[in-house]
């Protein structure tokens, strides 16, 4: 007997290579679909931010073929393994600057996701695609699980960009996309949330960098005007992908009983967002149709299980929100800034 457990006392626990990709397996929930990618552990213990940082090159590539990958039933249950998955992957997470929606910070660079009428959607987006610089990356974790609903709905921002008919994508490429916002504390953010900051002269110095024009209404009211394209390269893929705000902006995605209400207090110009041609002029309402459509045609919604992390390549995956009852929480974090004039990232029409 001794000298069995001096045998079994010689057996040493073979390390776990978290190189290896065969500790996790893949696979495509919705059925010709390329997105989410889930990526499961196949064996109890995986930590997630230990093998992300050792296969980068994996995640990299599974990321640009697919643009989300949904990592579900890993051993990660914190704000600092969020952030330590974020960082082995992507690097420092971003400070949320230029805001257009109202978020809380629970960690450096870690916020929760839009703080919006838990009974009100919000519609699919690309994040930041009005500012001049935007993250490419954004990571979503599911801390608490809501009772009913809160799903955060993805499309494929390539497939929404195919299903644009070609004179509505040439007619946006050539003219651009004009956003206007009016920060102000009765309706909306006021421009100290928006910009971090009660220094106006630090504002005007950000939008001057940033091509925006500024007007201050008032020491409480500042009007933006910002034109940027609404057609982009992917900085990897080189494809062309629908990336901009103007659907998300215009007054008519808005919930109608919101849209109402506004309107009857705002013209169209002194609404919180709105968005037009980069001429000024209106977009017409059958285009904005047509381009809601697009969107909701590619939407796919699955449930959150508590600690799901959804990694989404910014430019290649529109994200939304939808209602919700009970408790949720869902934490965000952004990484690897993408600038507008970078090389290979504006698109134009063939001569």
């Amino acid at each position: 007997m001794t000298s069995r457990i001096r045998d079994l006392r010689a057996i040493k626990p073979k390390p776990i290579n978290l190189s290896e990709t065969n500790l996790v397996r893949t696979s495509l929930p919705f059925e010709g679909r390329r997105l989410p990618l889930v990526v499961e552990p196949v064996i109890g213990g995986v930590d997630l931010a230990s093998w992300a940082k050792s296969n980068k090159d994996f995640i990299d590539s599974k990321l640009s073929d697919h643009g989300a990958l949904l990592f579900r039933r890993f051993d990660i249950a914190t704000v600092a393994e969020f952030h330590n998955f974020i960082t082995g992957t992507s690097g420092s997470p971003l400070d949320y600057v230029e805001r257009s929606s109202p978020r809380s910070q629970v960690a450096d660079q870690i916020y929760t996701s839009t703080d919006h009428p838990a009974d009100q959607p919000i519609f699919l987006h690309n994040e930041n695609s009005y500012k001049h610089t935007w993250p490419q990356r954004i990571f979503f974790f599911s801390s608490v699980v809501a009772d009913q609903g809160g799903e955060t709905p993805i499309a494929d921002i390539r497939e929404v960009f195919a299903s644009v008919p070609a004179e509505i994508k040439e007619k946006f490429i050539r003219l651009k996309v004009l956003y206007i916002r009016n920060l102000t504390e009765e309706i909306g953010m006021p421009w100290q949330t928006a910009f971090q900051t009660t220094d106006r002269s630090v504002v005007d110095a950000y939008c001057e960098r940033a091509e925006i024009k500024t007007t201050w209404i008032s020491e409480k009211h500042l009007s933006l005007a910002q034109v940027r394209p609404a057609v982009y390269r992917h900085p990897s893929t080189t494809e062309p992908v629908w990336f901009n705000h103007a659907t998300f902006f215009h007054i008519s995605t808005l919930d109608p009983s919101v849209r109402s209400m506004l309107l009857r207090e705002l013209s169209e110009e002194s609404l919180p967002a709105n968005s037009f041609y980069g001429d000024g002029s209106a977009i017409e309402p059958d285009v904005l149709d047509t381009l809601r459509a697009a969107y909701l045609k590619q939407k796919i919604v699955f449930p959150w299980q508590k600690n799901d992390l959804l990694m989404l390549d910014n430019m290649l995956a529109a994200h939304g929100r939808e209602p919700y009852s009970g408790n949720r929480k869902v934490l965000v974090a952004m990484a690897q800034p993408v600038h507008f004039t970078e090389p290979g990232v504006a698109f134009n029409l063939p001569e």
